[in-house]
């Protein structure tokens, strides 16, 4: 079984103006290079049961909109949500302000107002990119007692959901970061997030120009084997006028393989 620690897993990514103009800014970089090294909250491999081939992709954590080694004014404002969705080709990055309709331009402006789902290629990104894996070796707890044997001394554990959709298989890994336990009555349950959950509709495959587009972030909540429900993030109306993007749009999965997996 291959498992991640991911606490000790990381995307790094290079901006160098002196050999490409960065594009997802919404301000002058103060300096002309940057890495930025971001903790990894979640992996999704892929797997195209037609031709074979797996990709994997990942969830960097959320950050907030910033001027980096600046004296004072650090945070950009508008202030948005940050956070990048990546495999080793292509790139999703999601930005969320205190509101949907908010405009912040790019720099320069000539790029045009920031998208909320902003879709790249990582070559015309970044001057470099890589994605850090740290691989364990763990076991899977194969009851409820274990599971919850497990929580209550405290040791680090994982999950992972596996699950069929038309022509994908879909594996869904990420540490657990919340779960209930109930050694009474030999009740878990997790409830954690953020993850990546693709949407494999044929209606949202209709709408993507390049497969990463099919994800959305997502908190992941089961305490059994064979079924989960996801809680989407999706535009949600706060008011008559105003919208947010939040985590309110349930999704249940059937005849799924739910493993919680302790790391050696």
């Amino acid at each position: 079984m291959k498992i991640y620690d991911f606490g000790r897993s990381t995307l790094t990514f290079r901006i160098d103006t002196t050999i490409r103009p960065p594009i997802t800014v919404s301000h002058k970089p103060p300096f002309t290079l940057n890495n930025a090294r971001i903790v990894i909250e979640c992996c999704c491999e892929i797997t195209n049961r037609k031709t074979g081939s797996t990709t994997m992709y990942v969830l960097g954590a959320d950050c907030k909109t910033e001027r980096v080694g600046v004296s004072a004014d650090i945070w950009t404002q508008p202030n948005a949500n940050f956070c990048l969705i990546a495999s080793e080709d292509e790139l999703l990055v999601i930005k969320s302000w205190a509101h949907k309709g908010i405009k912040v331009m790019r720099y320069p402006e000539s790029l045009g107002p920031q998208p909320e789902r902003q879709l790249q290629t990582i070559k015309e990104t970044f001057t470099g990119f890589r994605i850090d894996l740290c691989h364990v070796a763990g076991r899977a707890l194969k009851t409820p007692q274990a599971i919850i044997q497990a929580t209550l001394e405290n040791r680090s554990l994982l999950a992972q959901t596996e699950y069929d959709n038309g022509d994908y298989r879909v594996c869904i890994q990420h540490p657990v970061k919340t779960i209930n336990a109930n050694e009474r009555d030999n009740i878990y349950q997790i409830d954690t997030g953020p993850i990546v959950v693709p949407d494999l509709s044929p209606e949202r495959l209709a709408k993507t120009q390049r497969f990463i587009e099919v994800f959305d972030l997502a908190y992941s909540a089961f305490n059994c084997p064979n079924w989960v429900e996801f809680i989407i993030n999706v535009p949600t109306k706060a008011s008559d006028d105003i919208s947010v993007n939040h985590y309110s749009k349930s999704r249940r999965i059937d005849n799924t393989k739910n493993s919680i997996i302790e790391l050696s």
